[in-house]
């Protein structure tokens, strides 16, 4: 006689957000919702065969989230998945942050089950609520085999996302999240995802490693910028990410500001523009990106802003140093590592993974 097949179990964690939020009678909406009756008011979810824990980790807006709920949430699913009790992870949570909250999960996330982050853009209130129909496809997609060994995905309007891809593009649109570089992963098809295509590699950290948080600044780059922002910026930061115009250009005022900068803390170059590369070589001109990564600046490559510093927080959490630092980035940038005679190079093993 065969023995009788085990059902998928999913564990799904709230943190709240719109997906979760109802009206508190002052005529706006706020998180309120437990994991639980999330998970009850989605029609269809009973009828996959999963078996579904929930756990109310956090209640709050996606914009109060910070990077130590992320962290401590972190922990959680890595101890929840080491127990071997679930076959994936599901995270309810704002969209606000989806696209840094995700990359963050996704760098200290190592095992083969998959993790899933969704939300919604509009509120249980509202007609056409997306909320029950992400979870359901989030759901389907962690429990489904095909979905293991890509680290952590985004789902939402039946799209499969990569986290260290996807970005927020629409302020309102159920629509919203997108993959500029490379596209989504695949979908979600009548219930099963169907993946088209796979994340040729991962950067992942060790989670035993992290320590106190530093403070990495975002400083986006605008027409006529006179530095203001950068003033006294490296005695009050550990690192910093600049979002330049274009590949990596800035205005040439700037340069010496942050050259300083860069002589005092890790400094990553981005693009402002949220999808393609920056370059590395095209361009000579003061201000250009050639210049500046020859001033010690570290190329973001693909990665955006708000991932480039997502990734710059986590490396100096887990004691990267800057050669550390600038390795790691070529890696996960998809750039050739930095030249190690370059003066701002202290050469140091990096002890972080790049997976294929």
């Amino acid at each position: 006689m065969l023995a009788k097949e085990s059902r998928p179990r999913v564990a799904v964690y709230g943190l709240g957000g719109t997906i979760a939020m109802t009206s508190d009678g002052s005529g706006g909406v706020v998180p309120a919702l437990s994991a639980a009756q999330l998970v009850a008011a989605v029609p269809g979810l009973a009828e996959t065969g999963v078996d579904i824990e929930v756990e109310d980790f956090r209640r709050l807006p996606g914009a109060s989230l910070g990077l130590s709920d992320l962290t401590d949430l972190a922990v959680e699913i890595d101890k929840r998945l080491a127990s071997g009790t679930v076959d994936g992870v599901v995270v309810t949570q704002g969209t606000d942050t989806i696209e840094e909250t995700s990359y963050l999960l996704d760098l200290f996330h190592t095992a083969p089950q998959p993790v899933v982050l969704t939300g919604a853009m509009r509120n249980p209130t509202l007609a056409g609520a997306d909320g029950p129909a992400n979870l359901l496809a989030a759901v389907q997609t962690a429990a489904h085999p095909s979905a293991r060994d890509l680290g952590v995905l985004v789902v939402l309007a039946d799209e499969i996302h990569a986290a260290g891809r996807v970005r927020k593009t629409h302020a309102t649109s159920v629509t919203t999240f997108r993959s500029p570089n490379g596209g989504p992963l695949g979908y979600v098809v009548e219930g099963t995802p169907r993946l088209l295509n796979h994340p040729t590699e991962r950067t992942t950290l060790d989670l035993s490693n992290l320590g106190s948080g530093p403070r990495v600044a975002l400083v986006t780059v605008a027409l006529g910028d006179d530095g203001l922002l950068l003033d006294g910026l490296a005695e009050r930061v550990d690192g910093a990410v600049i979002a330049a115009f274009g590949v990596g250009h800035v205005p040439k005022n700037l340069v010496p500001a942050l050259e300083d900068l860069a002589n005092r803390v890790p400094v990553v170059l981005a693009s402002r523009t949220g999808a393609g590369a920056g370059l590395a070589t095209t361009y000579g001109f003061p201000g250009s990106e050639q210049d500046l990564l020859g001033r010690g600046l570290i190329q973001a490559g693909f990665l955006d802003p708000y991932k480039a510093r997502v990734l710059l927080w986590a490396l100096l959490a887990t004691g990267h140093e800057r050669a550390a630092v600038s390795e790691t980035f070529a890696s996960a940038s998809g750039h050739s590592p930095p030249d190690p005679s370059h003066p701002s190079e202290k050469m140091r093993k990096p002890t972080c993974a790049v997976t294929n």
